[in-house]
């Protein structure tokens, strides 16, 4: 379970098919791999970096950052693909945590990069692409300078991907995942997907993030891998056609933006075949208008984390017409095992809500430079997600919350995701994120934090009400503060609750079960 075996060969096989497209930059198979093997070679000779070493990059979605997965994937380095949502103190830390020696830098993100390079310990800094940026030496100058020489073969258990968490809940933890533990994620995709050897794929996701991973390696066996620098719903639009795209994934958060756009039209996914969502819950009133929109797309839901590279669960388009299974993330893949257990770490039986725990072979080898954390997440030889959910009684998942997100009032669990999926029906809603805020009697109060539709009003006790109609009483939220700017968005563009949440328990302990 090596990538020399799946690229190599398309490569050889499809010499003359186009392999990238970036913008107005395309490369055909034989192109793209001497230009990989060419990366390699100078990350060795060049920059001295080893199998074992780790180099970073910072930068935009490009052809350039797709050629740097595929080298260290080649046995040329440690991959280290950092969070373009990071600060300065995130960057500072995870570089020098990392031990990384080059970072690779576009012209949007050198001067960040430039900014900290006194307070660690970067050996080079390389520019993708053109700029007149800080910088020591240019990619291309690299490759022109390099030999074409194919790398040998790697070991299965050959770290590749240094991948850091968002770091929600405090500093960063690097995820280290090894060949094999990407290819089985891989074989998982190309088992479950309909995805044929001359399929059209776009990434849109961002590059540093494990929901890119299937793109980055999957489409580069044969079919043409398309991508945008970042998402925006506007340029989808326009490249979705162009290139005839076929497959893609996206979260939930850019599906609500593409279809709320005003120059949106139906037939801009009309070639679309297959399209995955996941990395966080998908509101049921945007799943509803993308299935009226375009019936024709094969739909699956994922659900994984970045420490199982990425994927654990996949919900089936034929799972999708099947009403009892409205929020559930699907069943496991082969060889996947899930568990739900409580606290003591007791297995539950079907339908009781835990801890999500799993079993794969598709798991990190730890957590870098953190022993404890690692011993703590495979405790009792299960890894603890930190999610809540159940299995029914044909082993479907259904998550109910983030274990740190649930709010306990009065002694009753709310699950945030349940309340939020209530009130982004109302027609007047853009967003909402439901947090739990501090109460002198109930411990916990339910607080909707709500930005409109554009042109679109609403009061709270609209919002109240609307929920009323669809949820408990104890859930419905007491208070209800509307923004006009976006909420806050992770990397991955996932709502970044923890923000939220800070300012109303600045000076105060917050119970987390």
């Amino acid at each position: 379970m090596i990538y020399h075996r799946h690229l190599i060969p398309a490569a050889e096989y499809h010499a003359n098919r186009v392999a990238i497209i970036d913008g107005d930059y395309s490369a055909i198979y034989s192109q793209h791999l001497e230009r990989v093997c060419r990366i390699s070679h100078a990350l060795r000779h060049q920059l001295s970096v080893e199998r074992a070493d780790r180099f970073a990059v910072m930068a935009l979605n490009s052809h350039y950052f797709t050629e740097l997965y595929h080298s260290a994937f080649l046995g040329a380095g440690i991959i280290n693909p950092l969070n373009l949502r990071l600060a300065a103190k995130e960057l500072v830390y995870i570089l020098n945590d990392s031990g990384t020696k080059v970072c690779f830098v576009d012209a949007a993100f050198a001067p960040l990069i430039d900014q900290i390079r006194s307070e660690i310990k970067l050996e080079r800094v390389v520019l993708m692409g053109e700029g007149d940026v800080p910088h020591d030496i240019t990619m291309d100058a690299l490759i022109d300078e390099a030999r074409f020489e194919i790398p040998a073969e790697p070991e299965e258990q050959d770290p590749v991907v240094l991948m850091y968490t968002g770091g929600t809940t405090g500093l960063p933890k690097g995820v280290l995942l090894d060949q094999r533990a990407e290819i089985l994620n891989l074989y998982h995709g190309l088992t479950t997907f309909p995805m044929t050897s001359d399929v059209v794929y776009l990434t849109q996701t961002p590059m540093f993030h494990a929901a890119a991973m299937f793109g980055i390696l999957g489409a580069s066996m044969g079919g043409l891998s398309v991508s945008v620098p970042l998402f925006d719903p506007k340029t989808v639009m326009e490249v979705i056609p162009k290139h005839q795209i076929e497959a893609t994934v996206m979260v939930p958060t850019m599906i609500g933006m593409l279809l709320s756009h005003p120059d949106f039209s139906a037939d801009t996914l009309a070639s679309l075949k297959m399209m995955v969502y996941g990395a966080s819950p998908m509101p049921s009133a945007i799943l509803q208008r993308l299935r009226e929109v375009a019936p024709h797309i094969e739909l699956f839901q994922g659900y994984g984390m970045t420490e199982s590279s990425s994927v654990l669960t996949i919900l089936k388009p034929e799972d999708h017409l099947r009403d009892e299974l409205r929020g559930s993330v699907g069943r496991a893949l082969p060889g996947v095992v899930l568990s739900i257990q409580d606290e003591d770490g007791k297995r539950l039986d079907s339908g009781e809500t835990g801890e999500v725990c799993a079993r794969a072979g598709n798991y990190m080898i730890e957590y870098w430079n953190k022993q404890e954390a690692t011993a703590e997440a495979f405790k009792d030889d299960w890894y603890h997600t930190g999610d809540a959910g159940y299995l029914n009684e044909e082993g479907f998942l259904f998550l109910v919350d983030r274990v740190k997100d649930m709010i306990i009032s009065g002694g009753e669990n709310i699950y945030s995701i349940e309340v939020e999926d209530a009130i982004a029906s109302h027609p007047s809603v853009a967003q909402v994120a439901i947090i739990g805020i501090p109460h002198d009697l109930w411990g916990e109060a339910v607080h909707a934090v709500v930005v409109l539709q554009p042109d679109k009003t609403a009061t709270e006790d609209e919002i109240i009400e609307h929920a009323r109609a669809s949820i408990a009483g104890f859930k419905v939220p007491k208070t209800v503060e509307f923004r006009e700017e976006p909420l806050p968005l992770s990397g991955a563009l996932k709502v970044l609750k923890r923000d939220l949440r800070s300012p109303y328990w600045e000076g105060k302990e917050r119970r987390i079960n």
